[in-house]
């Protein structure tokens, strides 16, 4: 059920469309939230980078609705460096988190969202993790998404991606998969649905699925984050919507086909039956028992080995972590 940003979402439809999904924590939660305050504010700005993988996001929007938001704007993402300002709440990539936490804090993480979604894909030059040394790597920029998390992926194989890898700067994702397309660079770097849709072109193999190859399948691949701004001024709003964002997580997870089908209804590609597929294979409900600040420390130790942050792990985790609200949600949310 898609909701306009002008539309009335009343507390009543909410839960019977909740029951629909026979997710009965939705129901405790909406009793919950009814007890609460209502958000100091009624308007929150999420961003707009629709992979599949994100849809959690995007199911999100109508169940902030029901948390007493009353608009809920989007901001195109137009790269892949960090989330745009302007933003309040989005799914953020860890190793990129990392990155952003190092040089700004602009953003404070408030839970994991889910683990996989990331693989790299390779051609026959490279076989294992370790032949990255001295192959080209294609990327949208120095910076972005798949630079850092290539960097961490390095570094944990002994690889100084400073030094030992070749970048190919593209300008862009889309670039960056044409130019390994046509053999002029050695890995890139796919997230949901690029792994699948290469996978039936038959183009390259994978040297890291994580989803699958541990340690990285141990770790959230992607963060529910929001501005810190808006968390130190607005901490119910904050509580309501991280409530949204993971409640849309247990969709995903609980049932992926009415996930699917919503995803494709908005217009995502890559439409219903490979949406499914993915929306299967990622493990969302670990966000329950799961711990983000490992999988911050996992990443953190790897780039700060490498000279790419200067803040020590821990405490880069003190200063962009802020997990009461998850504490909190947590009991309420119990499955």
């Amino acid at each position: 059920m898609i909701v306009p940003a002008n539309a009335s979402f009343s507390r009543r439809r909410f839960i019977s469309s909740s029951a629909a999904l026979a997710l009965s924590p939705f129901v405790a939660a909406a009793k919950n939230a009814a007890a609460e305050p209502p958000p100091e504010i009624t308007t929150i700005r999420l961003e707009d980078f629709p992979a599949i993988c994100l849809a959690p996001a995007y199911l999100a929007e109508e169940l902030l609705y029901a948390e007493g938001f009353t608009k809920v704007e989007r901001q195109e993402s137009v790269s892949n460096i960090m989330t745009p300002d302007g933003i309040d709440f989005s799914l953020l990539s860890a190793a990129l988190m990392v990155m952003d936490v190092d040089a700004s804090a602009k953003w404070v993480v408030l839970a994991g969202a889910h683990a996989g979604c990331q693989e790299l894909v390779a051609n026959e030059r490279v076989q294992t993790l370790r032949d990255l040394k001295g192959r080209i790597v294609a990327i949208s920029a120095p910076g972005s998404a798949e630079h850092v998390f290539v960097s961490s992926v390095a570094a944990y194989v002994g690889i100084d991606p400073r030094t030992e890898i070749n970048w190919l700067v593209t300008h862009s994702s889309k670039n960056a998969l044409q130019m390994f397309k046509e053999g002029k660079a050695d890995v890139y770097y796919a997230f949901a649905p690029q792994p699948q849709l290469l996978r039936r072109q038959k183009i390259g193999h994978v040297i890291l699925n994580t989803t699958e190859d541990k340690p990285w399948s141990q770790y959230f691949c992607c963060l529910v984050g929001a501005r810190r701004e808006f968390v130190q001024r607005y901490p119910i709003a904050t509580k309501r919507a991280l409530r949204a964002f993971l409640k849309a997580n247990d969709i995903c997870a609980n049932d992926p086909e009415r996930a699917a089908r919503m995803m494709a209804d908005k217009g995502h590609k890559p439409g219903y039956d490979l949406s499914l597929e993915i929306l299967r294979g990622l493990p969302y409900a670990r966000w329950r028992d799961d711990s983000a600040e490992h999988t911050l420390r996992f990443h953190a130790l790897r780039l700060h080995e490498v000279g790419m942050i200067k803040t020590p792990p821990n405490e880069l985790i003190a200063r962009g972590t802020d997990w009461r609200f998850l504490n909190e949600l947590k009991k309420e949310l119990k499955a």
